[in-house]
């Protein structure tokens, strides 16, 4: 076989160039025409396809808030309002990938130097965390301004209290989101909060919404709620028992007022109390609605009680009279004791004078479970139903414990412990003619039944005996309102301390009624450890009935029921000049 020439070899190459230049542009033709035809069948057949992905890449799905609904006072003014505020928020991944400067806006939002940029590192893989909640919208829009990839802003609500302070016991408090946590926040949150709804959105490829598209599911604001609260009262009964407290160096204060023929709370005063505004600093002493949580032992604020027992058994009457000579009284290996030998006194003096002798006597004439079992239906030992959070039953001894010195104690208010509230709920029965209404912290409209809890001649009977403790001759001279009948009691208390009492801590009470002859208002006074200027309830707690009832009459336009020459002839109410310094109850 004849070699090839170099002519024939490069025939031979170009041949196959030829070849593979006619398969290249054949299948680049080919590849041309299919996608030509793809897009020809996506623009034409398949547009639905190519407009939802396009949609998936610009469309959003974002919550709408909901507004939380008002709370308001009795005549409509605002206690708690939702602002709308603006949260500044961060999607890690893109804040990352776009290098935003997360130290400049630690700085903007005064967040300590490296926090935030730790956060959004920990954070990496994630598509949204916080940066900071409820800014104001001045603020929050200058940090929005600086366009960070990565860093946006959504609207929230953020509660505000107008009357701080002075309501921020009752009213309580939401958390960052704006879901009650206490006091009368969490209690009717049910119909507070709003329901959230949900909105479809466009946004650009920095994630700013650039057009609202359909709203899904629209958003339902909550429910305003108006309480039984009047603002003005309340006020009053706030600045007066910060008076009290600071006049007389106590640890703490608690007021309750109620409406006598609703139920309704009035005003609920507790001191130390916090701005729910700014909860930076708060404490959890100053936390806790004493007028509801706290316990204590009311001492002679019981003594109504006593009475009513006594006169419901049919063995004794308003004239029956009381051998307490010589100011002491045994029963068993107990001693109980007045302050002074009052000799024989009748059934009204037992209270003007706040007798123990006379009310342990009673108590040892009455079948051993009497007392007790009175004290039950009047409320104490079990709840009284408002709904309040963290509300207290109080306390009562157990029967097997019900010996006679138990009972005789129990007759001056020894071994029973009561919330503030149960204490007024308990003296509204007897306001009310024997009827026990339940206690409402929202307003009532129309009237309320209630339940017999005291026979009605019982109670208008026991009335006129507690008028004569607020008069010279009682402990409560300092509790009496010009032109107007008060009637009440005062209760001086050695504190529960390590098992037993201390000799020097002493709880202060006047709980009264007012006016006297038709009552409309009862309110419950406690001044918890008064160490300066007197312990005794006639004189740390009735100073403070009487300026604040005397407000509280004016502004719910209570007509005075004692006329200026009746008060003179009577001699009830002297100059503050002439008081004479009020006389001991146990």
């Amino acid at each position: 076989m004849m070699p090839r020439t170099p002519i024939k070899k490069a025939e031979g190459a170009a041949l196959l160039f030829r070849h593979r230049h006619y398969f290249l542009v054949g299948a680049l033709s080919v590849l041309l025409a299919g996608l030509v035809s793809r897009a020809i069948y996506l623009t034409v057949v398949d547009s639905e396809f190519l407009r939802k992905q396009g949609d998936a890449r610009s469309l959003r799905i974002e919550p709408v808030m909901a507004m939380r609904g008002m709370i308001l006072d009795r005549n409509g003014a605002p206690l708690a309002v939702s602002t709308p505020v603006i949260s500044i928020w961060i999607n890690p991944r893109q804040a990352l990938a776009g290098n935003a400067p997360l130290s400049t806006l630690e700085h903007d939002l005064a967040l300590p130097a490296g926090s935030l940029v730790a956060r959004v590192n920990r954070n990496s893989r994630k598509g949204f965390m916080y940066a900071k909640r409820l800014l104001s919208p001045a603020v929050a829009e200058r940090i929005l301004a600086k366009d960070m990839p990565g860093v946006y802003g959504m609207t929230e609500y953020r509660r505000f209290y107008p009357e701080a302070e002075v309501t921020a016991h009752m009213i309580g408090f939401t958390n960052l989101d704006d879901q009650g946590k206490e006091g009368l926040e969490l209690a009717l949150n049910e119909q507070l909060a709003g329901e959230a709804g949900v909105k479809r959105v466009v946004k650009d490829l920095k994630g700013h919404r650039v057009q609202d598209v359909a709203l899904i599911k629209a958003a339902h604001p909550g429910k305003d709620v108006t309480l039984s609260f009047d603002t003005r009262v309340q006020y009053a009964a706030y600045r007066e028992l910060a008076r009290g407290v600071a006049e007389h160096n106590a640890t703490a204060g608690v007021l309750v007022s109620l409406d006598v023929n609703t139920g309704e709370v009035l005003a609920m005063a507790n001191l130390p109390s916090y701005n729910p505004n700014n909860r930076k600093q708060l404490t959890v002493d100053a936390l806790r609605n004493r007028a509801v949580t706290d316990q204590f032992e009311p001492g002679s604020t019981l003594k109504p009680f006593t009475v009513a027992a006594a006169l419901e058994s049919g063995k004794f009457n308003v004239h029956s009279h009381f051998n307490t000579s010589p100011g002491t009284y045994k029963v068993l290996n107990k001693l109980i004791r007045d302050h002074e030998n009052y000799g024989v006194i009748d059934m009204p003096t037992l209270l003007t004078k706040s007798s123990n002798v006379a009310s342990a006597q009673i108590a040892m004439a009455l079948p051993r479970d009497t007392l007790p079992l009175l004290h039950r239906r009047l409320g104490f030992g079990h709840r009284t139903g408002s709904g309040f959070p963290g509300e207290s039953a109080g306390s009562m001894q157990p029967s097997n414990r019900w010996n006679p010195v138990e009972i005789a104690t129990m007759s001056y208010g020894y071994g029973v412990t009561v919330t503030a509230l149960q204490l007024a709920q308990a003296y509204a029965v007897i306001a009310s003619g024997g009827i026990q209404r339940p206690i409402s912290f929202t307003k009532v409209t129309g009237p309320v039944p209630g339940k017999r809890i005291l026979d009605e001649k019982i109670a208008r009977a026991i009335i006129p005996m507690m008028e004569t403790v607020v008069t010279q001759e009682g402990t409560a001279l300092r509790a009496a309102v010009p032109g107007y009948r008060i009637a009440g009691k005062t209760g001086t208390a050695h504190k529960a301390q390590g098992g037993g009492y201390a000799s020097d801590a002493y709880m202060s009470l006047f709980v009264g009624m007012a006016p006297a002859s038709a009552p409309r208002v009862v309110t419950a006074i406690i001044i918890d450890n008064p160490r300066q200027g007197g312990y005794y309830g006639g004189l740390a707690a009735a100073p403070v009935f009487s300026r604040m009832m005397s407000d509280t009459l004016r502004l719910m336009n209570i007509e005075p029921d004692r006329s200026a020459e009746r008060l003179a002839e009577q001699h009830r109410f002297p100059h503050p000049s002439t008081w004479a310094r009020p006389g001991r109850e146990g």
